[in-house]
This record gives structure tokens, sequence and C-alpha cells, in this order.
């Protein structure tokens, strides 16, 4: 069947069409001769009852000078009535512009599809929803108080300080066993951030690298094993990090197995979660990446397990 799908993401223009898992998937649905349109977060409206976008029709053309065409003017079309499909891709910040999209995008479902779904994305953001499953996470801290930082430095020695809702590796710092600069950092993300940050305790074998494991409706669908870079401890490849063919331990397929149903049961299809050590620290849902590294090594389709599991759940 030919779906009619509409991407908000962020500018088409910007993309590196080499390693961007919304490009990736935009070219699989073209070769199933799904038509394409995209608009910006921005241009999500609600009008008299009706959720509507404003975008373009779009061809993505890997190999050519430019990665994608618009076809013909920009139009306003109505997600519920004239698409099957949303992808919900833009990068974070999870903020309250992102939240709003999910409360917009909800009143459109069960008529559309939206991947992922925007409650369960609203309500499962990556360093929260992760606390679900604590008995497989590192020693972690949720707090904006000084004294509590302080105490927990003192028990782990060494810790990892992060905002709740980043991304891509930013702002994140790790603070030695003398707790040099502690107290002006935590200063420093009360100013910045309203709310309470996270600290966890650091995991030397972040060195041996950062596992992102994707899940396509709950089962693996594969992995790779990212390296922070030399003077680096952040091994987001957005940071500097290398990606290297990897397999699953015993460990990560336990807390695969754990995740997985309670994923699919929420609607998450395409989910990358990050393990370091045997640690589970996020679980993304917002805008997961990943998979043109994944298929890379293992000469698999990713794009196509995702496009599956999404014609499985419309069929």
């Amino acid at each position: 069947m030919s779906l009619r799908i509409a991407v908000q993401m962020d500018p088409l223009e910007g993309i590196n069409v080499a390693g961007d898992s919304t490009y990736a998937l935009m070219l699989s649905a073209a070769k199933r001769g799904h038509s394409l349109f995209h608009y910006l977060a921005p241009d999500l409206s609600y009008v008299d009852g009706r959720v509507r976008a404003h975008g373009r029709a779009v061809r993505v053309t890997p190999g050519a000078d430019r990665h994608f065409e618009y076809l013909g003017e920009p139009q306003t079309i109505d997600l519920a009535d004239e698409a099957d499909v949303v992808l919900m891709r833009q990068d974070p910040p999870f903020d309250i512009a992102y939240i709003t999209a999910t409360h917009l995008l909800e009143r459109i479902q069960p008529q559309t599809l939206v991947v992922n779904d925007p409650v369960s994305v609203r309500n499962a953001p990556e360093k929260l929803f992760v606390l679900d499953y604590a008995r497989f996470m590192p020693p972690t801290l949720i707090t904006r108080s000084l004294e509590d930082v302080r105490a927990f430095q003192a028990e782990h020695k060494e810790i990892v300080v992060k905002p709740l809702h980043g991304n891509a590796g930013a702002a994140v710092f790790r603070i030695g066993r003398d707790g040099s600069n502690l107290g002006s950092l935590v200063e420093l993300f009360g100013h910045v951030w309203p709310e309470p940050f996270m600290v966890q305790a650091f995991l030397p074998a972040v060195a041996e690298g950062d596992k992102r494991i994707v899940l396509v409706d709950g089962k693996v669908a594969g992995a790779i094993n990212r390296l922070p870079g030399k003077g680096e401890i952040r091994s987001n490849l957005a940071a500097g990090g290398s990606a290297h063919a990897t397999e699953l331990s015993a460990r990560e397929q336990e807390i695969c197995d754990a995740l997985g149903p309670e994923l699919s049961r929420r609607g998450l299809i395409f989910v990358g979660i990050d393990v370091i050590g045997g640690h589970l620290t996020e679980i993304n849902v917002t805008s997961p990446t990943g998979i043109v590294a994944i298929d890379r090594f293992n000469g698999t389709d990713t794009p196509a397990l995702i496009w599956d599991a999404i014609e499985a759940r419309l069929g």
C-alpha cells in the first residue's frame, strides 16, 4: 500500500545525509512508493478542531547535487485527513515547544499513526523514563541541591553531572574525586535550567565504549559501540565519538528483554537505548539516531524494519 507520510523534522538543508536516521527513513519510504511531505515543528497549528501542517511535498534524491527536491508550492495539509503517518523527528531539546507538539499530534490519533506515539514521548523523557528500570542503572541522583550533590560525590568519588533534558552529549561534565568546581557547576546548572539536573556515578567502562542499541517495536534491530574521542568522556557521535561494530552481551540482552514489551505497548516503535559497562543510562524516544552506522557495520536494513512495524500497525 502507498502511504502519505508527513515528516516533522528540522530543515532538510542542514542534515548530514551520510548519517542522518530520518533521511534514511525517508529514502526507505520512497523505495516503497510512499509519498513524503516535510514541515517544521513551528509550522504545526490547530484550527477549529483540526491539526494542520504548513510545508511542502518532497522527493529525496540521494547522490544528486541536492539531496532533496521540493515538489510544487508550499501548502497546508490536514494531518488527520491527508496523512497516514506522521514521523515526529525534530531534534530535541525536549522543551515546552516539543511538549506542545505532542499535545497537538495526540489529537490526530488513531486516525493518523504518529511515530513515536506523542503521548508516550511526552511521558517518557530520556533521563526520566529510564528510572522505571533503576535496577539496570548506575547510582543516580536527580536534584537541585548542592548539599545532595556533595554527599553523592563523597560516596561515589567520581561523578557525572548533566542536564535532565539535554541531548547529543551537550553540557555533560565529569567531576573528579577532589570535587573541584562542583559548587560553581551546580550554581551554573541552577541558572541555566529551571528543572533539576542528573548526577550519576562515573563509569570508567565508558573508555571501552557507550553502546547504542536500537529497538524496533520492542525487538533488537542492532547496535553500535561509540568510543569517546581523545580527552573526552562523551561518546556521542555528535560530540566527536566514533562508531564501531559490536554485539550484545548477555546483560545487554537482558536489559532489552525487560524493556521491549513496554516499549511496544506504548507505541514507541523506534527507540535507542544507551548502555555503558552493562548499565542502562538513557532510553531515547524523541528522535533516536544510529541506524545508518548500525546498518553499515551489520549489513542490515533497519529503516525497512521500522517501516515493516509501521505498516503492520496500520494493517
